[in-house]
């Protein structure tokens, strides 16, 4: 679907780190290794994102515990709960045309279907590594609508 607005979005889809096993799967804490994940993509991001990004976060514990690494406000997002669905996805970031930079930060396999349904138009099981990141742009040059991938990133990367 071409929108006409030239409104520019960037959309940051940001899986949880590593987080234990267990349940209640929503009190489930980041490792060890998953505190030090969110700390690497964090410092990453935080290099590059602009001030005002708006960050939208599951309730889940473990993905709080990875967004409070950016050291930013955040909205907590009852949607974005594990189990949620790529369009509830889309439709919490407002894309595309929300414009600025949103960061979601949730769980699979809701985000590598929604990296998916962005990129192809429909929905397919991507995977997103634990901690990892996919990063899109929407924008509209001349009434056509082009969808970017500016960066797959992982911890080990960072």
């Amino acid at each position: 679907m071409a929108h006409f607005l030239d409104v520019d979005m960037d959309l940051i889809v940001w899986r949880h780190a590593d987080a234990v096993d267990g349940v209640p799967d929503m009190t489930r804490e980041l490792t060890a290794k998953g505190l030090k994940q969110a700390a690497q993509m964090a410092d990453w991001l935080n290099a590059r994102l602009p001030k005002d990004a708006r960050i939208l976060v599951s309730p889940a514990k473990r993905a709080l515990q990875t967004a409070a690494a950016l050291g930013r406000p955040m909205e907590i997002i009852q949607k974005l709960a594990p189990g949620t669905d790529a369009m509830s996805v889309v439709l919490a970031s407002g894309w595309p045309d929300a414009g600025g930079t949103v960061v979601v930060v949730g769980h699979q396999p809701s985000l590598g279907q929604t990296a998916s349904l962005l990129m192809c138009g429909a929905e397919a099981d991507l995977c997103i590594k634990k901690g990892g990141l996919w990063w899109l742009t929407n924008r509209v040059r001349q009434a056509s609508q082009q969808i970017i991938v500016r960066a797959v990133m992982t911890p080990e990367l960072s």
